[in-house]
């Protein structure tokens, strides 16, 4: 089994409703970690997130623990980085022994070719296509790291992504993402696309393939799976994972 999930947004809201989000993933990763073969994580697992060179933002510890407990086992874990959370060095890959991607990611899974990637890319509008690369180039970022200080830094960038970044779902983004998908399966050896970025759950299949995105377990607790039953859709109702089965994409 392999589980997908996106868009956990760690440190976005209260610590009481942190701990929430931070418990109920846990508890349901836990729940389905006899099967699990590989966890992908789909970016913005953290609301905003800056690594320097001996500091990391606190907080989310056992998470962390699990994830480093689980990559000890041999059990391998994937963070696809989105646009909240690019700004990593080596604590996740060093320290917790999770591979850490930049950029889209396709390989073999359960017998089929899945790419992956957040989603942030396809969706964007053209300033932020211009923006992408140099937010995440090493000269900008080295800048950023060396003139803000690691309390001042990370706490721009969240005062930034509180007041600036938008959560809601935006249906131009759930099309954008349903027409790169497709358009992928029709173009690529993929027959498997996993997205997240656009906080929709959803599940579509063409004959081409198929579009899974686990949409935002911060908001609806939902996540992707893929097992030899194929890719479908779960959400954890606070004990155990159902089924989810959103309506039919228009």
């Amino acid at each position: 089994m392999v589980l997908f999930v996106s868009d956990i947004h760690f440190g976005r809201s209260t610590p009481e409703a942190e701990r929430a989000v931070e418990r109920d993933l846990l508890a349901c990763l836990r729940a389905h970690e006899d099967r699990l073969t590989h966890l992908y994580l789909l970016g913005d697992v953290f609301d905003a997130y800056i690594e320097y060179r001996h500091l990391a933002p606190k907080g989310f510890v056992r998470f962390l623990g699990l994830l480093a407990a689980w990559t000890d086992r041999g059990l391998p874990v994937t963070y696809l980085t989105g646009n909240h959370d690019p700004w990593h060095r080596d604590l996740f890959a060093g320290e917790l022994g999770v591979r850490v991607v930049f950029d889209a990611l396709c390989e073999p899974c359960f017998g089929r070719t899945v790419y992956l990637a957040h989603g942030d890319a396809p969706a964007a509008g053209r300033l932020y296509r211009w923006l992408r690369p140099v937010l995440r180039h090493p000269v900008p970022v080295g800048l950023y790291r060396t003139l803000l200080p690691a309390d001042l830094g990370m706490g721009l960038a969240r005062w930034v992504k509180h007041h600036f970044g938008n959560t809601d779902i935006r249906p131009e983004t759930v099309a954008a993402l349903r027409a790169f998908a497709r358009h992928t399966l029709q173009t690529t050896d993929a027959d498997l696309v996993v997205l997240g970025h656009s906080h929709q759950a959803e599940h579509t299949a063409w004959p081409e393939g198929h579009y899974l995105n686990p949409g935002c377990w911060y908001a609806d607790r939902t996540f992707g799976v893929l097992d030899e039953q194929g890719p479908r859709l779960l959400r954890w109702n606070g004990s155990c994972a159902v089924a989810f089965n959103p309506a039919p994409a228009a």
